[in-house]
């Protein structure tokens, strides 16, 4: 994926805290940033999370906890960030997202703050 992210990815112990519904196997395969291919175990489609409290209906790939790199159990896409509007001010190490008039800035160095509810 890499450069090409334009899906949401979410660990499946993520999956597994979030009480979201168990995998089933898919048909195709994604190729991940150092190239290695990996087949997803679920999609879970139009789910609706806020991050910091700003409501986002998105979808998840759900991925094996020893495909996606342990530090991170979640990864957004592209298409999330251009409809968040994120933008980052390097100088002060804070990012700014937004969504129907509500902003958030949020310290880099703070964990996303994040709640789902099924649509």
């Amino acid at each position: 994926m890499g450069e090409q992210l334009n899906v949401n990815i979410i660990t499946e112990n993520l999956r597994t805290k979030l009480g979201l519904p168990k995998p089933r196997p898919t048909s195709y395969h994604l190729k991940m940033a150092n190239q290695n291919m990996t087949r997803p175990l679920i999609i879970i489609r139009n789910l609706k999370i806020h991050i910091h409290g700003i409501p986002y209906i998105i979808t998840f790939i759900i991925l094996k906890n020893n495909v996606v790199d342990s530090n991170y159990s979640m990864l957004l896409g592209r298409h999330w960030f251009k409809n968040a509007k994120v933008t980052h001010d390097w100088g002060n190490n804070v990012t700014t997202i937004q969504s129907n008039g509500t902003i958030r800035t949020i310290s880099v160095n703070k964990k996303l703050k994040v709640k789902t509810k099924r649509p």
